[in-house]
């Protein structure tokens, strides 16, 4: 079927707004959490305050991101499951991944000191930003069984085709989270640690929503005790292999994205508060855009298991019309109050004044982006991690040779390596999913 005719087709539209819509509407409400603490912290008398909650909230996302393969592994392997029609296979995934999620947790728990100093020593910043970001990390890090446990438990959803589960699930989680930032900070005075507390809180309380929503969609078939004694970790290679390449393919993203937090800290404390406010806006547009992507992660997935040919091209192509559309939006809406939402965000002029001086390439990010979004979510939904393994690592090489010829003009030439990225990461991926699909290499 061609592209045009798909795009005449009301029912798959309704279809992909089903699942995308919950997740654009529960996925903004995680970077508006960190436009909160932006705000929040912004408002206190220094720049410092804002540069070590940027910092430190760094670390804890670098860790948690680069273990963000226990969502994406589980989302693929249950989406394939439902297409099969196997619940007790999808149980199992869950199962695995949740052993997986706490074993590392205790890990990071284990090794956490380490951890902070090697990733301080690595950022650089100034005495008062390393200080508050070390506060910061110290009580953020004891979220992380939650935190870990909540991305398998989101893979699972997303996976069943549950998408207003998941939606609740994140909605509740981060109201809280905001609310309990703005108490802790503003009405307890508790500064960084108030709103490190209020995360770890939130995270806690998501699991247990998880664990409610997760038992209560289970055919009654699976809720007996012989269901859950023959749980085991027998035949989990493929989500072990599968989050093998996917941890890869994060890690080298994270470290791209570390590396332009650690330049902006080298180049002063304005610089690194002005863009954690821009990498906000960033991660604004990249959590709305990844609504379409978690449905072609659901759709895919469910058309591979279901040897549905013509239901994967309209997934991939539907996704990424709607991706196009909400990108170009979001381009009108920097391009015109960029400076307005800055100036909600933080008092002090010098920060104010270097964001608006670099709000340009947040308006031209979308555009450059929402590519490597949807495909994104076109090979999770396919388990195909090496692909995607092989695309980051192509486009991260690209990342800092880019920097390397531009390094001369300082944040902008952050900014231009930054968005350089994000395009590389579309042209490569989207360019091998056209030359396998031409090849027959995706359903035979």
């Amino acid at each position: 079927m061609t592209i045009p005719a798909v795009l005449r087709q009301p029912a798959a539209h309704r279809r992909t707004f089903a699942l995308a819509v919950p997740m654009i509407l529960s996925n903004i409400t995680i970077p508006l959490l960190g436009l909160v603490d932006t705000a929040v912290i912004g408002h206190l008398s220094d720049a410092y305050y804002l540069g070590g909650v940027a910092v430190g909230a760094m670390i804890i996302t670098f860790l948690f991101w680069i273990l963000g393969f226990l969502r994406m592994a589980t989302t693929g392997l249950v989406a394939q499951g439902h297409g099969r029609g196997d619940p007790l296979a999808q149980l199992q995934v869950l199962f695995q991944g949740a052993v997986i999620a706490l074993t590392l947790a205790a890990t990071v728990l284990i090794l956490r000191q380490p951890i902070l100093e090697i990733a301080l020593g690595v950022l650089g910043g100034s005495d008062e930003v390393q200080h508050y970001a070390s506060i910061y990390f110290q009580h953020r890090i004891w979220s992380a069984p939650a935190a870990l446990v909540n991305l398998v438990a989101l893979g699972y959803l997303l996976g069943r085709q549950l998408p207003r589960a998941a939606m609740w699930q994140l909605i509740l989680a981060n109201v809280l989270n905001i609310v309990l930032d703005i108490w802790f900070v503003l009405g307890l005075e508790w500064g960084v640690a108030g709103a490190a507390r209020a995360s770890v809180i939130a995270d806690y309380g998501a699991l247990l929503l998880a664990v409610w929503f997760i038992h209560r969609q289970l055919p009654a078939a699976l809720k007996t005790p012989s269901t859950w004694r023959a749980l085991t970790m027998r035949g989990c290679g493929a989500l072990i292999g599968l989050n093998r390449d996917i941890f890869i393919r994060t890690l080298c993203l994270q470290l791209c994205m570390v590396f332009v937090t650690a330049q902006g800290a080298r180049m002063g404390d304005e610089i690194v508060a002005a863009n954690s406010v821009l990498m906000n806006f960033t991660l604004l547009i990249a959590y709305a855009l990844d609504g379409f992507a978690y449905s072609a992660e659901a759709e895919v997935g469910r058309a591979l298991g279901a040897q549905d040919k013509p239901g994967l091209l309209d997934a991939v192509w539907l996704g990424w019309f709607w991706s196009a559309l909400t990108a170009g939006l979001f381009c009108l809406i920097f391009a015109l109050l960029g400076s307005f939402i800055i100036q909600l965000l933080t008092d002090i002029p010098e920060v104010r004044a270097t964001a608006q001086r670099y709000l340009p390439w947040i308006a031209l990010y979308p555009l450059l982006a929402f590519t490597c979004f949807l495909f994104d979510g076109v090979y999770i939904g396919a388990a195909k991690g090496a692909a995607m393994r092989n695309a980051m690592m192509v486009s991260a090489l690209c990342f800092f040779a880019l920097w390397t010829l531009v390094q001369g003009w300082g944040n902008h030439g952050l900014w231009l390596a930054f968005n350089g990225f994000m395009l590389s990461r579309g042209l490569v991926l989207g360019g091998h999913f056209l030359w396998q699909w031409r090849h027959d290499r995706w359903i035979p």
